[in-house]
């Protein structure tokens, strides 16, 4: 057995002591002396798609009552390409009123969340979604994540290509391991021939942290695929899908006080042909598992080994494990990292639907039905539903014949397509779940944004800047989930109801913003918002996105490196 040195983190123990990802999940799920798990498998059920969270909102009033905290668990279920069937959208809507909290959450990576789900209804929340062939084993974890890509079906059939290779890449780099049959099936012995304990791609050991691939296809990069560990940058020749600009070492999240964390952009290091990138991917996941650092976690992501060994190591060792050189990148170039509502058409005569999805929680509140009309929706939808990287929902490929009676749907519940009547800002704007479930959260990010952003639409409508596409990122805390560095305007939270400022993204997704103002509470938010909005919109050059004008105007100071983040 192999043994890992001392100084090594305490995932790291619990990962090699787990017998491939089991370790004792069973025995803590037959546990009802409690709603938590053992706390070694709390690091394990990551792996498996599921993070072990309480209710914070009622922390003081169960200790109060001398309770044990409220238990719940949060699932993520994977989605690659973020193409879902009509039938697999119906399962999860049941699942998450038979078990979750009565609402879906769609992620900033394309995933869905089902919140609330207590650990005796894990087996069968797990067990509901692999029956429509959903799964959300590396939902979370040190493995490869959900993978991203573009979802504009209607835009060419070269966007259908894009989306074999994200799912293929997913294929490819899934887990091997039997352990996720095993447990959520106990005693149901056909579901698990033969224990697999091999992973020929992770090892025994897995990842130092998470990895993340992202792909799109220019000059959309709705993904933000330099947000990513691997991005891939489509490259199409006459009509037809080649490979892809291979872009390396991003990720966004950091921590408070420690300078040596920071957000990191992905540098693009050659060309990969079609064929190749399942390879190619591969060989950098396996040079991430040699190279990463084990006894931090702080410093463990792929953006941190590159930096510490220099990015012409890390691509010579690439070449070396491949035994050839990848090509040179091909031009290319990007214009928006947003959606595009409404209704479109494609040649082949399908139509396509982009709803807005504030926060991207499906829901059911009075007036607007959205949960209901899409529930109902599923059930005669004969295309897809594609969950965008922007927490918003496509409905796809549909029938022309269909049209007129989805539009009567969504209007019937109040949930018709209304992104032609909000502010730009608003629609294009992103939020972490936070609190009350998110463990790391500091402040709120998904139920006060919107509240905040009531304010700031009439500050934008003063302004004449309604139809203006300004990114706007809110997170609860630094870790990054719904792309902070990457907003023209960043809020993340420092305390209850304290946010810093950052400034200065590009409106593309190929520079960070800079840290402008700390610990601003609304007041202060707004304080400082007004004045540049109306500078923006009075001396603004043409075309000029607001993060491009406040870099001009030495607002801030541009950040493409992420080494240069808290300079």
């Amino acid at each position: 057995m192999s043994v890992i040195p001392q100084n090594h983190s305490e995932v790291e123990h619990v990962k090699i002591a787990s017998r491939y990802l089991r370790g004792t999940l069973a025995d803590s799920l037959r546990n009802k002396l409690t709603g938590a798990l053992n706390p070694d498998d709390t690091h394990l059920i990551k792996f498996h798609g599921s993070y072990q969270q309480t209710d914070r909102d009622l922390e003081s009033e169960r200790k109060r009552q001398k309770l044990e905290p409220l238990y719940s668990f949060m699932m993520r279920v994977r989605v690659p390409g973020g193409v879902c069937s009509a039938s697999q959208w119906a399962r999860m809507n049941a699942l998450s009123d038979q078990y979750g909290n009565g609402t879906l959450k769609l992620t900033t990576r394309q995933a869905f969340q089902l919140h609330g789900v207590l650990k005796r209804h894990l087996s069968a929340t797990i067990q509901g979604f692999n029956e429509v062939l959903l799964d959300s084993i590396a939902g979370c974890g040190d493995v490869n994540r959900n993978v991203m890509c573009n979802t504009n079906p209607h835009e060419s059939p070269v966007h259908e290509q894009v989306v074999a290779v994200a799912q293929a890449l997913s294929r490819h780099l899934t887990p091997r391991t039997t352990a996720y049959r095993e447990i959520w099936w106990e005693g149901q012995a056909e579901e698990v021939t033969e224990a697999v304990d091999d992973e020929p791609i992770y090892g025994h050991t897995y990842l130092p942290r998470k990895f993340k691939i992202a792909l799109a296809l220019p000059p959309y990069n709705d993904t933000d695929i330099y947000a990513n560990d691997i991005g891939l940058i489509g490259i199409e020749e006459n009509g037809q899908l080649v490979g892809f600009n291979v872009a390396i070492g991003g990720g966004l999240g950091m921590t408070f006080g420690q300078p040596e964390t920071y957000p990191r952009l992905a540098d693009v290091i050659g060309f990969a042909a079609l064929d190749d990138v399942v390879d190619v991917c591969e060989k950098l996941v396996t040079i991430q598992r040699d190279w990463g650092n084990r006894e931090n976690r702080k410093l463990s992501r792929f953006k941190y080994t590159i930096d510490k060994v220099g990015l012409p190591a890390v691509v010579a060792e690439l070449h070396q494990r491949l035994g050839y050189a990848l090509g040179e990148s091909r031009p290319f170039q990007f214009h928006s990292s947003t959606d595009a509502f409404g209704w479109a058409s494609s040649p082949d005569g399908l139509l396509h639907l982009t709803l807005f999805v504030e926060g991207g929680r499906i829901l059911d509140r009075p007036g607007y039905g959205l949960k209901a009309a899409l529930a109902e929706i599923a059930e005669f939808h004969t295309g897809e539903f594609r969950l965008t990287g922007n927490q918003n929902l496509v409905l796809g490929k549909i029938d022309p014949t269909h049209r007129a009676r989805i539009q009567e749907v969504l209007e019937r519940h109040g949930a018709g397509p209304r992104a032609e009547q909000l502010t730009a800002v608003r629609r294009d704007a992103l939020a972490c779940v936070a609190l009350n479930t998110c463990s790391q959260a500091f402040a709120e990010a998904e139920r006060y944004l919107p509240s905040l952003l009531d304010k700031l639409d009439a500050i934008i409508r003063a302004h004449g800047l309604a139809d203006d596409s300004i990114l706007i990122r809110m997170t609860g805390c630094p870790n990054g989930c719904a792309r902070p560095y990457l907003g023209e305007i960043g809020l993340v939270g420092r305390a209850p109801g304290r946010y810093n400022l950052y400034l200065g993204a590009s409106h593309q997704g190929d520079r960070l913003n800079k840290l402008y103002r700390e610990m601003l509470d609304e007041n202060g938010i707004l304080s400082e918002l007004t004045p540049l909005l109306a500078a923006y919109a009075a001396e603004r050059a043409p075309g000029e996105a607001f993060g491009d004008f406040v870099v001009r105007t030495g607002v801030v100071k541009a950040t493409v490196q992420g080494l240069d983040f808290h300079a």
